[in-house]
């Protein structure tokens, strides 16, 4: 599930922050605000993209560089959040 979670991820920001270039590859781990691939109004709308596509809901506090700096990290933020979680009784 995470390839695919990560398939779309790396499509969308390559459609709408790189205008589709694949001429520099972009690498789960390469940090997308230090390389200005996304700003804060990307961030914005990242995050928009994600909780309609993944049907997951976003907290304020969780939208930092630890969830949302890299594919890699976004692919497990997305993932962490899809997943049910378990309840302890």
């Amino acid at each position: 599930m995470t390839s695919v979670i990560n398939a779309q991820i790396r499509n969308f920001i390559v459609e709408n922050y790189l205008f589709g270039d694949t001429s520099h590859p972009l690498e789960d781990d390469t940090s997308l605000i230090e390389t200005d691939v996304i700003d804060s109004t990307g961030v914005l709308e990242l995050v928009t993209f994600l909780e309609d596509t993944f049907q997951i809901s976003i907290q304020d506090a969780e939208i930092v560089p630890a969830n949302l700096d890299s594919i890699g990290s976004i692919t497990a933020f997305v993932a962490s959040k899809a997943v049910p979680q378990k309840s302890v009784a």
